[in-house]
């Protein structure tokens, strides 16, 4: 469940730490009733920009198929191959 505090929480610094570390999630911060940032762990910053680009790696190769550009698995290890000597 999503954890909701308002901006006048954000003085005690070492509570919403432990609070984004404990809950693993990001903690929503509102001002004046309205949603206004978001706070996460450094590791699960981390985390979603590593999936992020993982979609984005994904698109990419769907675009790339899509659009005819795809080499045989066999050529492209044959040339890998020639490429690091192996």
């Amino acid at each position: 469940m999503p954890q909701i505090i308002p901006i006048k929480d954000l003085k005690n610094t070492s509570e919403i730490s432990e609070m984004c570390h404990r809950t693993n999630e990001p903690i929503y911060v509102t001002k004046n009733g309205y949603g206004d940032m978001v706070i996460m762990s450094m590791e699960n910053f981390e985390q979603m920009m590593n999936r992020i680009k993982i979609y984005e790696d994904i698109e990419k190769s769907e675009r790339q198929i899509k659009e005819g550009k795809v080499k045989d698995a066999r050529s492209s290890l044959a040339s890998m191959r020639e490429r690091y000597g192996l």
